[in-house]
């Protein structure tokens, strides 16, 4: 029996993805800066609206969301691009450019259509999702599959390994959702981790579970 298509696996290469990704971010971000008028049509046609995307077909923002950030605080757009950096360039080194920019992708297109569903059928339809932390938070998840025994140094003192901080970051987010009033899509974050969940099952035909159960075992 032949292999499954969807499990074939692309030729190792290391282009540096990462970096061009968090330059992408940044571009978009000092575009929206410089040119505020240019910046109306980003912060209207590239967040997430449930009403956009049903009503008037607006598909692309299921990408052109995570490469949007607040513009009124660098914040956003800081934090998420250094989880990229300290977590994506060990995740692209392990698993070549090509599979790390499908995972990144996909990983987040699924963090947003799942939160599209939740937002549509819940009626919250003034929503604008934006910002990379979807994706971010699946590049998270990976990062504790392939390197299960690193330990991640909280504010440089705590030591916490990889799965452990997946796990605290998980029941975070899911208490953290019912505080609507935080104006942060917890919930995308949760849809992150378990869109990364699928592509190691669907994909790599890994169980991230499994791994982290006989790490520590």
């Amino acid at each position: 029996m032949g292999k499954i298509f969807f499990r074939q696996p692309f030729r190792y290469e290391y282009k540096h993805r990462v970096i061009f990704i968090i330059l992408l971010n940044f571009a978009v971000y000092g575009i929206a800066q410089l040119y505020r008028e240019l910046a109306q049509y980003i912060y209207i046609y590239g967040p997430m609206n449930p009403v956009a995307v049903y009503k008037y077909h607006m598909y692309w923002q299921f990408v052109t969301y995570m490469f949007v950030h607040d513009y009124s605080s660098i914040r956003h757009i800081l934090f998420n691009m250094l989880g990229l950096l300290v977590f994506g360039l060990q995740l692209e080194k392990a698993i070549g450019s090509k599979e790390f920019v499908l995972f990144y992708l996909l990983c987040g297109i699924l963090s947003c259509v799942f939160s599209f569903a939740v937002y549509y059928f819940t009626g919250q339809y003034s929503v604008r999702l934006l910002g990379a932390s979807g994706a971010v938070y699946a590049v998270l998840f990976a990062y504790a599959v392939f390197f299960p025994r690193s330990v991640i140094f909280i504010w440089g003192l705590i030591p916490v390994p990889a799965p452990v901080l997946v796990l605290i970051y998980a029941a975070i987010e899911f208490f953290s959702q019912f505080n609507p009033a935080s104006g942060v899509a917890h919930m995308t974050h949760l849809f992150g981790f378990f869109a990364a969940w699928l592509y190691f099952v669907i994909r790599m035909g890994i169980h991230p579970l499994k791994i982290w159960r006989d790490t520590y075992r």
